[in-house]
Order: C-alpha cells, then structure tokens, then sequence
C-alpha cells in the first residue's frame, strides 16, 4: 500500500495537515488500511525531505500545513499512469501456510484448508452486506458521495479477491485428493486420503460456484477485520 502515493492524492486537493490527511485516508479506503497520525507525519518528513511537499504556514487552529509540489504532482502523475508492479507479489500468509503445512508432521492440510474456507467465507458474507450499505450512500447521494463511491470499489475489490480465494483453497483441497490418491505425492497430510468436503471433487479451473463452498446463514452482523458500515462512520474527528 503506498502511503505516500495517498497522501499525495489527497494534498493535490489543498493543504492539509497531518491528522486531517489520516481522517481523510481512512475515510476514503473505508479504514480499510487504518493510519496512525505518526505514520503520516513520518511520510510528510520523507515527501518533504524528497521536494514533492512543502510546509505552508498553519490553519485558524494553528495545524501546521502540508501542501504539494511541482515535484510531487508529477510524481502523482507518474504512479496514476503506472500499471501497479505483479512481477515480485507481496507475501500471502496463506499461500506460505499451506506450503508449509505439505508433509508438516501432525499436521491435517485439509483441515488447515476447511478451517480458512469457512473463514473466507464469512468475510465474503460481511463484504457483501457492506457493500449494500455503501450502494444505498452512493444512491442517496450527499456530501460524501466521492468518499462513498471510493469505499464502494475498495469493497467490490475485497469481494473478488475473497471469492478468488474461497475457488483457490477448492483448488488446493482436490489437487491434494488427487496426489493422494495417485501416490503422486509423499505426505500432504493425513486428511487428504478421502475424497470428501466442499470442492472435493474439482478439477483445477473448474471449482463449483463460490456460494456452494460454505454456510448459508444469514450474514453476521459482525463486521471483518474491523471494516465498518461506511467511510463516514469509520472516520475519526480531526483534533
């Protein structure tokens, strides 16, 4: 996640300062990537110390002023018109656990597999509420329409990466019945010996609808990783 990049979009609005820029961020993505005010003003000092922000004098409350460069609008620029870098992808905890957990000793994959399923799933139900919430805002429009609409793409973001996830562990589950069940493999865990569970019987591509590889309860109220209903109930008062 560049902050930086954010911050930058934002200043190209006017000045700001630094807890004004948190509250804003947040209440752009949602909270979705929470800020702590040191963090910004520790990427201000870098921004600053690169030409592409300069301090501008103080507002009525006397918060000292962050304004954006020549410099710093086309680094903007730059980063907007550049496609984001998928040749060294961060870290997924999951895929590394999962990797791990191939021939780890007292280690059931499958149940590792099943375990995060029902997890995802959940997360796709709270995801999909959210974002019936934040469609009703866009459609009413108001004042926050901009920080709405935002909110609404980072959460349709958040669906299509959870339903990709939810096909992928569908994906793992029958590669490891397959290798199983060819000898093809040594030590993928002792649940993988029988050919049961959601996804059990898929092949690689073809996993069954999203939809079918967990509960169908109705959606927990409860929101995921925090998330809440809509970017202006999650933003914090600027001091």
């Amino acid at each position: 996640m560049s902050i930086r990049h954010g911050l930058l979009a934002l200043l190209e609005r006017g000045p700001r300062y630094g807890s004004q820029l948190r509250t804003e961020f947040e209440s752009r993505t949602g909270s979705t990537w929470p800020l702590n005010v040191g963090q910004v003003y520790t990427t201000l000092s870098r921004l600053e110390r690169d030409g592409m922000v300069a301090q501008g004098g103080e507002d009525a409350a006397g918060h000292a002023l962050y304004a954006i460069t020549d410099t710093g609008r086309a680094e903007l620029r730059t980063w907007f018109e550049k496609p984001v870098d998928r040749t060294s992808p961060a870290r997924d905890e999951l895929a590394i656990k999962l990797a791990m957990a191939v021939g780890a000793p007292c280690v059931d994959i499958r149940d590792v597999i099943q375990s995060q399923r029902r997890h995802t799933v959940q997360a796709m139900q709270d995801y999909t509420r959210l974002k019936a919430q934040a469609l009703v805002a866009v459609e009413s429009g108001g004042a926050r329409e901009r920080d709405d609409v935002a909110w609404l793409l980072v959460l349709e973001q958040l669906i299509f990466q959870t339903e990709a996830e939810a096909r992928w562990l569908d994906h793992c589950e029958s590669r490891l019945i397959r290798l199983s069940t060819t000898g093809g493999s040594a030590g993928t865990g002792t649940g993988t010996g029988a050919e049961t569970g959601p996804g059990a019987g898929a092949e690689s591509g073809a996993a069954g609808p999203v939809g079918h590889t967990g509960p169908t309860d109705p959606i927990s109220p409860a929101s995921p990783v925090g998330l809440s209903a809509s970017p202006a109930s999650s933003a914090p008062s600027s001091p």
